[in-house]
């Protein structure tokens, strides 16, 4: 299985809630990053920090793939 399979089968829900605040962190992170007034370095650094967890939690939650229910209806390929 590729990767545009696995980004295209379904997903479990706990992992689509997982997707879901992994975008919220990386917005909060993106938002401190471009924040037009000055901020100390270290909540500088926490705001790129905070956007490449996001990021990367919710490519890895994306990815996961629900094998069971692949199983049963393998001409289901949509994310509910």
């Amino acid at each position: 299985m590729n990767v545009i399979d696995r980004a295209q089968a379904p997903t479990p829900k706990f992992f689509k809630t997982l997707r879901s605040v992994g975008l919220v962190i990386a917005a909060a992170g993106a938002a401190i990053l471009t924040a037009p007034v000055a901020l100390p370095a270290a909540i500088v650094t926490v705001g790129g920090y905070l956007t490449v967890a996001g990021s990367v939690l919710s490519a890895i939650s994306q990815v996961t793939v629900d094998d069971n229910r692949k199983k049963e209806d393998p001409e289901e390929v949509s994310d509910e």
